[in-house]
């Protein structure tokens, strides 16, 4: 009996010792063992593991393959297009929405900047104070308290490719990988480039940055991609500045649009021209929210504004166009008295300039009149809308064959079309008599919609996100993704990707009555 409790003891420390250990080894068999088996079925998962080791090691992921055709240059060209396997709800809300920006040389953006002292539109404005707070300008003092709130900045209508880049840079999907990307931004400031060249210089010298810029891309190995056609650049003027025709040195812009590489391009820019590849996205106004509460209480001040006159026009005669109906409505705006404001904007008057003067007219309006100026479309537009101001148009040019992406594609909804494009058209009275004949209850209508419009046409301050509102780039990024998923789509069922991309419609500025365009 002595001798059994020292054995006991040890037989009870070897089962201790055979119970950890035992627990050891299944710990470590659970922990090393490996469950890619499991998932191999969701290629997704591997997908995405593949995408974050190879954004820490610089290393590209892996395309899928497709099946290569000899005979159809286009069914090659999808072999370059990646699928991605995931969809997005499962797991990246950023698949489909990915963008690649180009790092251009500064002399292309940055450089113009810094010269903004050399910047001009045509006169001797100064343009450096319109590029303070990203390009939105100094803030507007507003003792009237007519514009409400603190968003409120100095825009010039040209700064649109500076708010635009600004915004860019915090857009939620960039990407440091061109294979992921599903659009390649191309920063190149070509309005605010031009703007330094179009008065006084040759052809030879208002070129020269876009022959570099497009010599620039097509040596890169992201242009091979899709031969260009997922590129896009944003600039601040109307593409017909970049479309000159000819080599005439009297000829105005440049031909930036016409060179090949760049026809593989789009552009949107504030008035798209008559071909395909270029887009009209909204002119900056002077509103840019910070967050959606400002934009809901604006709305709610334009509701309930008092409207004291029929309608307003704030412009100029244009004397200069032969045609141009803005002499006659400012006739008849003068002839009405108490039924129109006028909002003389002459050369050398600063009454437009403000915008406390200019949002005031369009406030105390039910119709704001939007002929054609120097160009189909006008800021004007967008600070009519704004003001919950109902836009009269007189040209389909001027918005409903421009803004596809950011109007309702059935104009009659927040919007009245007289058709009187020429001057001979013109009858005593015409816009007058026309407006009064639309029911009160269509009023009411038409300017809720227009209301409902105002987030749709502001780009908010880009130092800043809406949380549940698309502002004007929102709906621009996704238009512009949608336009070149379309184009992937053609190439992966190995259709020409070119075909009518490049191509001149003049069909949308010459009908009349305008029904809209998908």
């Amino acid at each position: 009996m002595i001798m059994e409790k020292p054995v006991t003891a040890k037989l009870c420390n070897y089962q201790l010792w055979f119970t950890f250990l035992s627990s050891f080894i299944l710990c470590f068999i659970i922990l090393c063992f490996d469950y890619s088996a499991l998932l191999s079925s969701s290629s997704g998962a591997t997908y995405v593991n593949n995408m974050y080791s190879n954004s820490i090691t610089g290393q590209e992921p892996k395309s899928h393959d497709f099946t290569r055709n000899s005979t159809n240059p286009f069914l090659n060209l999808s072999n370059s297009i990646t699928e991605h396997p995931l969809k997005e709800s499962e797991t990246d809300s950023c698949l489909g929405r990915y963008i690649y920006t180009h790092d251009l040389p500064t002399r292309f953006n940055e450089d113009l900047l810094k010269n903004c002292q050399k910047l001009t539109r045509g006169t001797d404005k100064n343009m450096c104070p319109y590029l303070v707070n990203n390009g939105l300008g100094h803030l507007i003092e507003d003792s009237e308290m007519v514009l409400l709130n603190n968003s409120w900045f100095s825009t010039n209508q040209f700064m649109l490719e500076v708010i635009f880049h600004e915004k860019m840079k915090k857009y939620e999907c960039l990407t440091y990988d061109p294979s992921l990307a599903s659009a390649i931004y191309v920063p190149f400031y070509a309005g605010l480039d031009m703007s330094l060249y179009l008065w006084g210089y040759n052809i030879s010298v208002r070129d020269s940055s876009s022959l570099d810029l497009v010599k620039w891309l097509a040596d890169k190995p992201e242009w091979r991609t899709m031969s260009g056609r997922d590129h896009f650049l944003v600039v601040g003027r109307i593409a017909w500045d970049f479309r000159r025709q000819t080599d005439n040195e009297t000829d105005w812009g440049s031909k930036l649009r016409f060179l090949p590489e760049s026809k593989n391009m789009s552009m949107l820019s504030i008035e798209s021209s008559s071909w395909n590849n270029d887009f009209a996205i909204p002119y900056p106004t002077c509103f840019h929210p910070s967050k959606d509460s400002e934009v809901f209480q604006w709305q709610d001040q334009m509701r309930k504004q008092k409207r004291l006159y029929l309608f307003s026009f704030a412009g100029a005669p244009r004397s200069e166009y032969q045609n141009s109906v803005r002499g006659k409505i400012i006739e008849e705006c003068l002839a009405s008295k108490y039924a129109c404001k006028l909002l003389d904007c002459n050369y050398g008057s600063t009454n437009c300039d403000n915008p406390v003067n200019v949002m005031k007219v369009f406030q105390s309006s039910v119709f704001c009149l939007q002929p054609p100026g120097d160009s189909y479309t006008r800021r004007s537009i967008f600070d009519a809308i704004l003001a919950g101001c109902i836009p009269v148009f007189f040209h389909p040019g001027t918005a409903y064959a421009q803004y596809l992406w950011h109007l309702p594609k059935n104009f009659t909804t927040y919007s009245v079309y007289i058709p009187v494009r020429y001057v001979k058209n013109w009858n005593a009275s015409s816009v007058t008599r026309t407006l009064l004949q639309i029911p009160g209850d269509k009023v009411l209508a038409l300017q809720e919609e227009v209301i409902k419009l105002i987030p749709s046409i502001v780009y908010a301050d880009p130092r800043s996100k809406l949380e549940t509102l698309e502002d004007a780039y929102d709906l621009a990024v996704k238009g512009m993704l949608k336009k070149i998923e379309t184009i992937r789509s053609f190439i992966r069922e190995g259709k020409d990707p070119g075909i009518s991309f490049a191509d001149r419609d003049d069909y949308k500025y010459t009908f009349s009555p305008y029904e809209g365009k998908a």
